[in-house]
Parts: C-alpha cells; structure tokens; sequence
C-alpha cells in the first residue's frame, strides 16, 4: 500500500490518484469549485478551512504561483484533489509550482483523478466528509473519517481569525477617496486580503478585529462604518458574532459578505440553513433586484438565508438566477446591507466592487 494514494469519501466511495504536495493524510469536507482560474486564492481562501476542494476545471497551475494573490497569510484549505497539476508554469511571476507551494505548508494533494466523477457524486449526494489517504487503505481511512467530528460541528473562525486588532497598512496605488477618509473596522470571521486592498483604494483607514470582540469594544472606536467579512463554517455556531452584530445595528452602518451576511440576517431574526454542495466558482449569475441588472459573480459558501424567515423589516436585494437563493438584503429603515456572493473578487470583470461604492454611500448619507 506504499505507493497508493486515494480520496475516500465517507459514503464509502474512494478515487485512486497520484500525491502531489505534501505526502501525508488530509481530512475535511470535501467540496467542488467551478472557477477557470483563481486556483492561489483558493488555496488561501479562510472559508476553505477544514474543507478539502476539487476543483473541476482540469488543469491547474499553468500560471504558478507569484508573491501577491494571496488572500490571507497561509494555505487555509485542508487538501487539494485536481485532475492534472502543471509542473512547468509559464508566468513571468511565478516563483513556485502549486506542488511546491502546498508542499512548503504541508498541505497534501492529489492529481490524475477523476473529478468529474467525484463533483457528479457530490451534486447528487451532497458534500460529505473525505480524506486523501496515502500509503493505507481505503477501509482504514474510512475509519478514520467515522471518527472525526462533523463539518457543522467544527467552530472554524476561531481557527482563523486574527487574534488581535491591526491596522492594514499596506500601500496603495490610484486612491479615489472623494472626501475625508473614511475609518473602517473589518470583521475577521475570515476575511481575504482584497476586500482590505479595496477599501483603502476608495481611500479609507481600514483596521481588523477579532471575530470576538463586544459591540461595545467596536463602537468604541468610533468607526464611521463596520464590515462583516467572509469565513467558513456553519453559522449558527456563531452565537458571539450574531449578538455583537445586535449590538451594533442602528448605532454605525454595517455591510456583510458571504458569513457576514448570514451573521446579520440571523441578527435581523432570520435563519439559514445548509445547502445540499453550495455554491462555489466564479461563474455564478446573481440579480440585483434594485437595478434590474445580472452580474456574474465569484461565490464560495455552503450555507444559504431562509428567506421564508426574514422580518417585514429586511427588503431581499439580489437573488440567485441558478436557484433563486437570496443572494442579498438591507433593512428598511437602518443603515446595513449584505451580500452573499464575493463583491471583492474578480470572475473576469470587477464591475461587483460597486457594492463598496454603495455602502461608503450609505456611510456618508448617515
């Protein structure tokens, strides 16, 4: 069994492949992701945690990986399936291959897999807990999965939040601050280093704190907005994030993305709920019920508001046009909006980062 290497799902079902990587074990939910390109930021993308993610586009890591696209300080996903992975990019940037690079943080990966055979099994089974499994059997690392908590079960902001508050700093080029600068606190529930690069491109000072951090500790800051970023995780493990976020309603504007605006539905009364392989890729066709306009957008997320639960209060602002999922919402009377799909990514255009635009809008209106 030296040799072998396989994912195993905990339905019993297991895929021969070869290592790539780190030669270990890797355990997590095991999910799908429909984007062309974007494979760096995926690695480093905190609402990957715990998960293990087989991308469906065959080829990956034709362009390397380069110095900058990180979206946080470290790979976050807990193991990478593809069908083949390049050992010779071809960018002027690149630096290290993607084995080289998940090998470096002992993230472990497989190839020569058949990922149109594990995504069909997911989007008829649903996602479910896996393992890349080297050197031992299949039956031994289903055992192993059987003993493992479950996804839902499993906290993952608190294994990827920042521990303590700090200022992001890092220079910018072509500011378009229209006034005085702005002060932004940004949650870390799991934030991507881009929504960051964008709010101090529109010219604001931008600060990041805990996830666990009070209302109170917040608004001592004076903040003239609040962001509730992105993260992984089931949300209603995230009682503490939901009361700080009560807390804050009406006192200070506030804007969510992905995590952040389940956390401020659940805050407005609303529930949500898990969907059956979520939404994952950069190629995600969302309405936005205020315009009129459809935007193709980049998602990562496995949990979805119950709009059959939002208060007469909350106005649904954009909706998905895959499956008619809320994709977005604002209150009707206080200053906070969210969106579920990522406003900071680029699936092509960036004609999404208009959501920014709008919430600095609802700042300067209050």
């Amino acid at each position: 069994m030296k040799n072998d290497a396989y994912l195993v799902l905990s339905d019993g079902t297991f895929y021969r492949g070869v290592p790539f990587g780190f030669n270990g074990e890797a355990f997590g939910e095991v999910v799908f992701n429909t984007s062309m390109t974007g494979y760096q930021e995926i690695l480093t993308d905190p609402s990957y945690s715990g998960q293990i993610v087989v991308p469906t586009y065959p080829l990956i890591g034709n362009y390397g990986i380069n110095s900058y696209n990180h979206e946080s300080k470290e790979i976050r996903v807990s193991g990478f399936v593809v069908r083949q992975h390049c050992e010779e990019p071809s960018h002027a940037d690149s630096n290290q291959t993607v084995s080289e690079f998940m090998a470096s943080q002992e993230i472990p990966g497989l190839c020569e897999v058949d990922t149109r055979a594990i995504t069909k099994r997911i989007r008829r089974n649903g996602v479910m807990l896996g393992a890349i499994a080297v050197g031992i059997s299949p039956q031994e690392a289903l055992n192993k999965i059987q003993s493992l908590q479950s996804y839902d079960e499993v906290d993952y902001v608190q294994k990827v939040s920042s521990p303590k508050t700090y200022h992001w700093e890092h220079p910018v080029k072509d500011v378009t601050a229209k006034d005085k600068e702005l002060r932004i606190l940004v949650s870390d529930f799991g934030l991507k280093y881009n929504i960051l690069r964008i709010l101090r491109t529109m010219g604001c000072d931008v600060e990041v704190f805990p996830s666990n951090s009070s209302s109170q500790e917040l608004l001592d800051r004076n903040p003239d907005g609040i962001l509730l970023s992105p993260g992984p995780g089931d949300p209603e493990l995230l009682e503490y994030a939901v009361q700080t976020t009560k807390g804050l309603l009406g006192r200070v504007p506030l804007m969510g993305i992905c995590l952040g605006n389940q956390v401020l539905a659940r805050a407005v009364g609303a529930k949500t709920y898990k969907l059956k392989f979520g939404h994952r890729g950069g190629n995600h066709p969302v309405k936005d019920l205020l315009t009129n306009r459809i935007h193709i957008t980049s998602q990562n997320h496995g949990y979805s508001i119950d709009k059959d639960t939002l208060p007469d209060s909350v106005q649904i602002t954009h909706i998905s046009m895959n499956d008619d999922t809320v994709e977005g919402i604002r209150h009707k009377t206080l200053p906070a909006m969210s969106i579920q799909y990522h406003s900071e990514a680029s699936p092509g255009p960036t004609d999404n980062r208009y959501i920014f635009s709008r919430f600095l809008e609802m700042i300067r209106e209050r």
